[in-house]
């Protein structure tokens, strides 16, 4: 059965792994597509597949939103285009070398990917949404944004800060329409591994989920209107225990006074 039309969602990385199930779960949905990634061949091959399968319109842009002008292609594309009702940030690059052997270099092209890129194409998006009263954006950081000691602290520190911005995201746009999810994967099963250095067979099978099953627990959690979906925490009170004692500190944080453990003799 075809699926009512859902406007149309821009996914960033979509050539593979998580980027392309979103963009295959997605069409199936009702959505029509704009994919963005930097091979081309890859993006052709998928956007025909999912025409065939879906009927949906699929535009591809290729594009390395490392470069500015690229960037700035995609920030003008969310400006412009009114039938985009759904952003989802899945453009990143990770690492699991430690800091004091990492290229400074390198981690500052993977800040300006993670972060940088990110919050600018969500400037470039949720203006319109608000102004329309209807949007979403999906943002997809890592359990590493809560667990900062698992892998680079570098990149753990770019995943903390999608998942501080998609809080204060979510804050500020109460009732205006617009959603916000920051979606935590594990360790999944895609070239992230590859291309961190880390082949995904040196991970214990375990701890290791497919991008299929990933991104349609965080697709339901989506639809069920999770702020923060973290598909493979079994243990859900773990997070609402964890977020209830942010919440508990939150008004105590500022004070005109040292806390005594700091001024007593």
């Amino acid at each position: 059965m075809t699926q009512a039309y859902a406007g149309t969602a821009l996914i960033t990385g979509a050539s593979s792994g998580i980027g392309a199930v979103y963009a295959e779960r997605l069409a199936a949905r009702g959505y029509d597509l704009i994919l963005v990634a930097r091979n081309r061949e890859r993006l052709i091959a998928l956007a025909e597949r999912i025409t065939t399968q879906t009927r949906r319109s699929v535009e591809i842009i290729d594009a390395d939103l490392n470069k500015r002008t690229d960037l700035a292609t995609i920030e003008a594309k969310l400006k412009a285009d009114a039938s985009i009702t759904l952003l989802v940030n899945n453009a990143g690059v990770g690492t699991h070398t430690p800091l004091l052997e990492s290229d400074v270099d390198a981690m500052t092209r993977l800040i300006d990917l993670n972060v940088s890129a990110l919050t600018r194409l969500t400037y470039a998006a949720v203006p319109g949404f608000v102004a329309r009263g209807k949007g979403a954006v999906i943002n997809i950081s890592s359990i590493v944004a809560i667990s900062p000691e698992t892998l680079n602290g570098v990149y753990g520190g770019s995943k903390a800060f999608v998942l501080a911005f998609s809080q204060s995201l979510h804050h500020e746009l109460a009732g205006k329409g617009v959603q916000v999810q920051a979606v935590l994967p594990g360790a999944t099963a895609t070239d992230f591994w590859q291309t961190a250095g880390l082949p995904i067979e040196h991970l214990p099978p375990e701890i290791v989920m497919s991008a299929q099953a990933l991104v349609d627990a965080a697709l339901k959690g989506f639809e069920r209107g999770e702020l923060v979906t973290i598909p493979s925490l079994h243990a859900g009170e773990e997070w609402d225990a964890y977020e209830a004692a942010r919440r508990t500190m939150a008004p105590h944080l500022s004070s005109n006074t040292a806390a005594r453990r700091y001024t007593a003799a």
